[in-house]
């Protein structure tokens, strides 16, 4: 949760950084002024993701702080699924907004937007067929 300042041809822009985990997915958004658009590994967002559900958890911290067409977002997310690389993108944007103004804070706890979901898959283990899942057992 730093603010970086990146040189470009153009002068220095301003680019704000917040990263976010889930699963095994992993998110580094990128904010900066703009009008509101959403890219995620290069593509909109709205192509990235496949279901309405997704889409909605990505720009969910925007609408809980009305802050909807004030920043455009570059998203490079990687590992996992569909959903868990949704909510690493979530709990990101919601880490760089605030970078942008910590009196964003309660409304985006209020909503659990800065909570870390930290459960994992749970391993295999020797003897069985899957984690919990044992071998049919044969009585006679």
């Amino acid at each position: 949760m730093e603010k970086t300042v990146v040189k470009s041809n153009r002068g220095a822009a301003s680019l704000l950084h917040g990263v976010g985990r889930r699963k095994s997915s992993v998110a580094r958004v990128w904010l900066k002024p703009g009008k509101g658009l959403i890219e995620v590994n290069g593509k909109d967002y709205q192509n990235y993701f496949d279901t309405d559900i997704s889409k909605d958890k990505v720009v969910f911290p925007f609408k809980v702080t009305n802050l909807e067409k004030k920043y455009n977002v570059q998203v490079n997310v990687a590992g996992g699924g569909l959903k868990s690389q949704a909510e690493a993108v979530r709990l990101g944007i919601s880490r760089a907004l605030l970078v942008v103004n910590e009196a964003l804070k309660p409304a985006l706890k209020k909503n659990g937007l800065l909570s870390v979901d930290s459960r994992l898959k749970e391993r295999k283990k020797y003897g069985q067929k899957a984690a919990r899942r044992k071998f049919q057992f044969v009585k006679r």
